[in-house]
């Protein structure tokens, strides 16, 4: 997840960069998205964390 929204950082900064604002725009929106998701489903799994097995 956090990947795709390095990936999407990256398009939208190229995009800034030639000039194409709306797809700088729309991309770091999907960034920032896919970024907050990440986070989150990183803290769900610390939380919840490995449990040993049931014996």
């Amino acid at each position: 997840m956090l990947y795709w929204a390095l990936v999407f950082l990256v398009v939208g900064l190229i995009a800034g960069l030639l000039g194409a604002s709306g797809v700088a725009a729309i991309a770091g929106q999907i960034a920032w998205i896919l970024f907050i998701i990440g986070i989150v489903l990183l803290v769900i799994h610390l939380v919840t964390g490995r449990k040993p097995p049931a014996p």
